[in-house]
């Protein structure tokens, strides 16, 4: 089997998320307000284990009151900011404006870093002549994230589960993503972080490869065998 299409998640296999101190940092500079740093530090704690900060690596506590808008967060731009800003909302916050600032502040391109190998890997697919796709769960825009940091134009087609009103492993979104690169699903190889949600494509009849959704530091190198798959049989 010849590889012709790679699809790939974003946040966690392509792109990484700011840390949860950062993310807080913006979103404080962003609102105009300023706290110690102790303080700071232990509301960063606080939303991390809260599981607030989207993109990085998901809560198992979610609040009774938010288990079902968690569980179809990804069906709409609604559903996102809700589910999101009511898990920052079980953490006491000095201003209630910041539960908002903070969601605003994790869709900037600032906030997120490509994996150090990302670049380069896209570009050696398109020299390849192999198209590549985008298949995300996620309630907003990320094309902007890719034209910031230069892969815009790495990319073919971007299937966003918001803008389809599915979300992986639903096995639907990984179709448009096929329809759109003009690519049979058994010549798609899937490369994602989630081996729950990414491994729908493979009852479509795509190939699936993953990575460890990781900081950018502590993973320098593993989209680097993406292009050595496209020549042969995948696992």
């Amino acid at each position: 089997m010849a590889i012709k299409g790679v699809l790939f998640d974003f946040s966690g296999t392509l792109f990484h998320t700011e840390s949860t101190a950062s993310w807080l940092r913006g979103a404080l500079a962003a609102s105009g307000l300023a706290l110690p740093e102790d303080e700071a530090a232990r509301l960063a704690d606080a939303l991390d284990r809260a599981g607030a900060l989207p993109g990085a690596s998901p809560t198992v506590d979610v609040p009774d009151h938010l288990t079902d808008v968690w569980g179809r967060r990804d069906e709409s731009a609604e559903l996102h900011r809700a589910a999101y800003t009511g898990l920052s909302r079980t953490v006491p916050l000095p201003d209630p404006r910041l539960h908002d600032a903070l969601y605003e502040r994790h869709m900037i391109p600032e906030a997120w870093r490509p994996y150090d190998d990302a670049a380069d890997v896209l570009r050696e697919l398109r020299a390849l002549g192999v198209r590549v796709g985008v298949v995300s769960n996620i309630g907003w825009d990320l094309r902007p994230i890719f034209r910031f940091h230069g892969l815009d134009p790495y990319v073919d087609v971007y299937v966003l589960s918001y803008e389809h009103g599915v979300q992986k492993p639903d096995a639907r979104l990984f179709a448009h993503a096929c329809d759109g690169l003009g690519v049979a699903p058994e010549d798609t190889l899937m490369v994602g972080d989630d081996r729950r949600a990414d491994a729908g494509a493979a009852a479509l009849g795509c190939a699936v490869h993953f990575v460890d959704h990781l900081p950018v530091e502590r993973r320098p190198a593993a989209l680097r065998g993406v292009p050595g798959l496209v020549g042969g049989p995948q696992d």
